[in-house]
């Protein structure tokens, strides 16, 4: 019986310390590397959900790619809603500062994006709460860069960061 208990609490102990490494490095790991997100409704069809209701991708979401507030025309990525501090969108990145961007639906037909935001918009214009009905959006709402879908697993892809043609700015810095 003592053998015993002697056994049971040497377990407990282990898998205390155990608990109590791992519990600390998971948590950093999601709040600074990367995690999962599910992602809800039609603003990204076809890129992300293309069954529409039916489905939802759950796509990988690196939170250490954007530390430094580096993201580039054509990122699909995890931002703080500029309407609804409680609620995270993903959208593309269409313009970066400097950029003038031909707007679709904005008040404004050509925004030039200030320092220090971009502009953002989903790929189902149409069904999309995006910058052309908040304008640009501040660097310091990003959340993450989507890098992979994750789900369904017949889905399985890494993300592209490609720009749709006919949303290129009419001037950006970088020419």
């Amino acid at each position: 019986m003592a053998q015993s208990q002697g056994w049971l609490r040497r377990y407990f102990k282990a898998f205390c310390k155990g608990f109590f490494v791992a519990v600390p490095v998971a948590v950093t790991f999601l709040d600074r590397v990367a995690c999962v997100a599910r992602v809800e409704g039609a603003s990204m069809q076809p890129s992300l959900n293309p069954g529409g209701c039916q489905s939802s991708d759950v796509v990988l979401l690196n939170h250490w790619k954007v530390r430094n507030f580096e993201v580039q025309r054509g990122d699909i990525v995890s931002l703080v809603s500029p309407k609804n501090p409680e609620q995270k969108i993903i959208k593309r990145v269409i313009a970066l500062e400097g950029d003038i961007i031909r707007t679709i639906g904005h008040k404004n037909r050509l925004v030039k994006v200030p320092r220090g935001h971009m502009w953002v918009e989903g790929d189902h214009h149409g069904h999309s709460f995006d910058s052309n009905s908040f304008g640009p959006v501040s660097l310091g709402l990003l959340h993450a860069h989507a890098t992979h879908i994750l789900w369904p697993p017949e889905r399985w892809q890494r993300l592209e960061s490609v720009l749709p043609p006919e949303r290129f700015p009419i001037h950006s810095n970088d020419e």
